[in-house]
């Protein structure tokens, strides 16, 4: 090995100078070295590269000092960029990546976590102006759950989407006030709670978010930005690399670009979490835990608080309650679920915390079956692949085996049914595989929804939102199965059809034989606009109503419930009826009945009303100025507002990626000329028309006298976005006997039951939807 030796200098051809220990060619140890353009490093070399300790300036005025490793700024290190902002924290590669500190030169400050240059993570923001959000950060913008906190005094607790209070939260006004509800791009949408000053608000216990340092759950916003410094201030750039600054002999390797970007602090710096925020509420109130009725018992049964619901910041429906009002509700509601507590389920072996181990269950079988069924090449469907035994099976013992991984869950049997014709189902729907399972087997799992169906059935959700896992029951698998060859051959000839998306079929049996069978569907309100109403339609008046003390914003309602009529393009209607009848028929041909037209609506806040949201400063610059409780929003609007607009369709200016519901072709409209349209929504955006989905229409409201008197109505004609498909298509003609004698017994009103006739049973849905939908002139 040749001796270490130290020159005086070095002159190279490209007017670079280095001077410092050599060992043979190539710069190892301390060192200096100075670009032509008076860019300097001084510091540690190893085998020709910048590695060690280290400082570097460059020409522009930016330097930092710190760690490198292989000519890369890698470890901890400060930068101080030419405009004055300093950041120090950890560095990957040249970019911020770990946990780190920056103060902006506006004064704004960040901590918290970096990825890739970006915030990213948990951290803490604090704006010159005094306001602080703490919480959940992606690609540099709030993003998750977070508190902001103006300097006025008022708190936002709970969740944002690039930059944007966006999900539910609750906003604790300044002056003692609060509101509990939901946002959509800053601005509220939909329905909440307003409690004001001095009126004591329900209990905090279930509302109040545990805000940990989880980036996962986003709900699925543009209005109020409230995205970083990060975002509006130009990083200063370094006008050269140190790929760039090499000697001209080769002994410097290309080492990489120096870039003014983001990322994570390791080492000794104490990881930032934003819980603690919670326990800054300095109001007594925030932290009360006092239920319904202890505050009944503590103050005015008169006590006035109001319901209201909004549409993109404007309100449209305020209803005034008191506390005994809420007191008997909450009484009610608790009889209501003791019922429903002894009602049996499929899965009673499943209480408590077991439901997790079969949603593991489900997911290690779903990884396991889509991996090995995938690889095989794509053929067309044989009539064997509809046998019975055209099954997958395998046993997960919770050690592992041969071929499964151990486990934390219960031993189980797993069965996957009709394998290749679920995998080429997928593939119709245009669904990849790989994108499958992640969202079916993730890590951020699947989400088990709060209220189970009539049958006692369990639902899951994957974690974004896509699919819907439902447990069936035994005669409902057995229909599933039996249809399973005409459905396949369906939904291949008709790519607009509405019925319900199925991706998969599959049982787990527990030692000790209990089974539970699950299928997987497409979630058909996993959209991009956010719903409004949820409507379940059959075409049938009886016992159709929903119980107004048990409606909440998460309640799909019935069809004596549903007070619009809806008129369309008319092109986009015969569209709609013509798969309708399609649809209809096949089901006709199974004898199939008791299915129903799952309808989701949107409302668009009447045009002339927004300004009044968006000329206020918090919706005209960003939300560190929040905006008022939004009574400025009333006023009886005009009889047609214009906020849909349809346009010729442009495949480059929106998605194209089909959706877990409907895959079909754009729809034309009549109104164009016959030419395939977009929907523009402006404010919001453009979207894809298709059968079932982002369908406009004008929504006419028929009041009932009862609810103009007890209803604060602004509107009666709304402009909405329709959201359609069929569901619940796994009821047989023979299953439905026992209704035979109830038929016949009661006085025939083809809107007053539900005929148990397939023919008639579709003929009647079919005319019932065309008073739902009317075609207007």
């Amino acid at each position: 090995m040749a001796d270490t030796q130290r020159l005086g200098e070095k002159v190279f051809p490209n007017g670079d100078i280095y001077s410092g220990n050599f060992e043979g060619v190539q710069p190892n140890g301390k060192g200096k070295y100075t670009w032509s353009d008076g860019t300097i490093y001084e510091g540690d070399w190893d085998g020709g590269k910048i590695s060690g300790k280290g400082k570097i300036i460059w020409s522009s005025g930016a330097k930092y000092e710190g760690d490198f490793s292989g000519g890369y700024l890698h470890g901890i290190g400060t930068f101080t960029g030419p405009d004055g902002s300093v950041y120090h924290g950890a560095w990957r590669m040249n970019v911020q990546h770990g946990i780190g500190e920056k103060q902006y030169s506006t004064s704004d400050t960040y901590e918290g976590s970096w990825k890739e240059g970006v915030h990213e993570g948990c951290g803490s923001y604090c704006w010159n102006d005094g306001n602080t959000y703490i919480g959940n950060w992606k690609g540099g913008k709030m993003c998750g759950r977070g508190v902001m906190k103006w300097v006025n005094g008022d708190v936002f607790e709970g969740f944002w989407l690039n930059g944007f209070r966006h999900g539910s939260g609750i906003h604790r006004f300044a002056d003692g006030g609060y509101y509990f509800g939901k946002w959509n791009r800053g601005l509220k949408d939909g329905k909440g709670t307003f409690y004001p000053t001095g009126c004591k608000h329900p209990s905090l216990k279930k509302c109040h978010y545990s805000l940990e340092c989880d980036d996962r759950n986003f709900l699925p916003s543009h209005s109020s930005s409230l995205n970083s410094e990060e975002d509006r201030v130009t990083r200063p750039s370094v006008k050269h690399s140190l790929s760039e600054k090499i000697f001209s002999n080769g002994v410097l390797r290309s080492t990489g670009q120096i870039s003014q970007r983001s990322s994570l602090l390791n080492g000794n710096w104490r990881v930032f979490c934003p819980a603690r925020v919670l326990r800054c509420h300095e109001s007594s109130g925030t932290s009360s835990h006092t239920s319904y009725e202890d505050q009944d018992e503590a103050q005015d049964n008169s006590t006035l608080f109001y319901e209201r619901e909004y549409v993109q910041g404007v309100l449209i429906k305020e209803r005034i309650r008191t506390y005994a009002e809420l007191s008997s509700k909450t009484k009610q509601r608790k009889k209501f679920n003791m019922k429903e507590a002894t009602r049996s389920s499929c899965l009673d072996v499943f209480k408590g915390h077991r439901s997790y181990y079969l949603m593991l269950n489900l997911q290690l079988g779903i990884r396991y079956t889509v991996g090995k069924i995938t690889p095989v090449p794509m053929r067309e469907v044989r009539s064997s692949d509809f046998s019975d035994q055209a099954r997958i099976w395998m046993y997960f013992p919770r050690k592992g085996s041969q071929f499964t991984p151990p486990h934390y869950s219960f031993d189980f049997y797993w069965k996957d049914y009709c394998p290749m014709v679920f995998r080429n189902l997928r593939e119709m729907f245009k669904l990849d595989a790989a994108e499958y399972m992640m969202s079916m087997c993730g890590d951020d799992g699947l989400r088990e929804l709060a209220s189970s169906g009539k049958s006692g059935s369990i639902f899951y959700l994957s974690h974004d939102d896509r699919f819907v896992i439902k447990t069936l029951k035994k005669s409902e698998l057995k229909a599933l199965l039996k249809m399973l060859p005409y459905y396949y051959r369906h939904v291949g000839k008709y790519e607009n059809t509405l019925i319900t998306k199925y991706f998969g079929l599959y049982r787990i049996t527990l030692i000790g034989g209990k089974k539970v069978r699950f299928v997987v569907m497409g979630n058909m309100f996993c959209t991009e606009l956010q719903i409004h109403r949820r409507y379940d339609l059959k075409g049938s008046y009886q016992g159709r109503f929903t119980d107004e003390d048990k409606i909440d914003e998460t309640t799909t309602l019935k069809d004596l419930d549903l007070s619009y009529e809806f008129h369309m393009d008319k092109l986009l209607r015969e569209s709609l009826f013509g798969q309708i009848s399609m649809d209809c028929m096949f089901l006709e041909s199974l004898q199939i009945i008791d299915y129903s037209l799952l309808l989701g609506l949107h409302f668009r806040a009447p045009e002339h009303l927004k300004p009044l949201i968006e000329n206020t400063s918090a919706i005209h610059h960003h939300e560190s100025f929040p905006p008022g409780d939004g009574a400025i929003s009333r006023g009886k609007p005009p009889t047609r507002s214009k906020s849909l607009l349809l346009v010729t369709h442009e495949p480059s200016s929106v998605s194209t990626v089909p959706g877990p519901h409907i895959r079909g072709s754009t729809l034309r409209a009549y109104s164009l000329g016959d030419k395939e349209v977009d929907l523009l929504l402006p404010g919001t955006g453009r979207l894809r028309v298709q059968l079932g989905v982002n369908m406009p229409a004008q929504a006419n409201q028929k009041l009932r006298q009862d609810e103009v008197d007890s209803k604060a109505e602004l509107s009666e004609v709304y402009d909405v976005v329709l959201y359609l498909g069929i569901i619940d298509i796994l009821q047989e003609y023979n299953l439905k006997k026992k209704l035979e004698h109830r038929y016949k017994s009661l006085k025939f009103d083809p809107l007053t039951i539900s005929s148990v006739e397939p023919k008639l049973y579709a003929s009647r849905f079919i005319n019932f939807l065309k008073t739902v939908f009317p075609d207007v002139p």
